[in-house]
């Protein structure tokens, strides 16, 4: 059985930033791109970054602008989020999922998906 499980975060004032983790188990990770979307109240779940299955090319939404670094360890089973300078439009709910063979930016050709964890940027 296939499982993301997201970590790291939070409520974090504004210029602020976290690091957000995705633990992935039940596949061959190093087999799978990953990437990371969003998705705020009321609004679609957008892409924010991937990467490729040996973490030598990333993606990034225009957005990060530069914020935002993803990585992954494939001895660990985990990619991970970098945020930076954070604003109160990057509140959302950051999910994290796995592509087999490759990475996209389009959240329909993810196979799977973790449940999410919530980044709340105050004022």
């Amino acid at each position: 059985q296939v499982q993301l499980v997201e970590s790291g975060g939070g409520v974090v004032q504004a210029g602020g930033s976290l690091r957000l983790s995705c633990a992935a188990s039940g596949l061959t990770f190093s087999s799978y791109g990953m990437g990371w979307f969003r998705q705020a109240p009321g609004k679609e779940r957008e892409f924010v970054a991937a990467i490729s299955l040996s973490g030598g090319i990333t993606y990034y939404a225009d957005f990060v602008k530069a914020r935002f670094t993803i990585s992954r360890d494939n001895a660990k089973n985990t990619v991970y989020l970098q945020m930076n300078s954070l604003t109160p439009d990057d509140t959302a709910v950051y999910f994290c999922a796995a592509r087999r063979s490759g990475t996209s930016r389009s959240r329909y050709e993810y196979e799977y998906w973790g449940q999410g964890t919530q980044v709340t940027v105050s004022l």
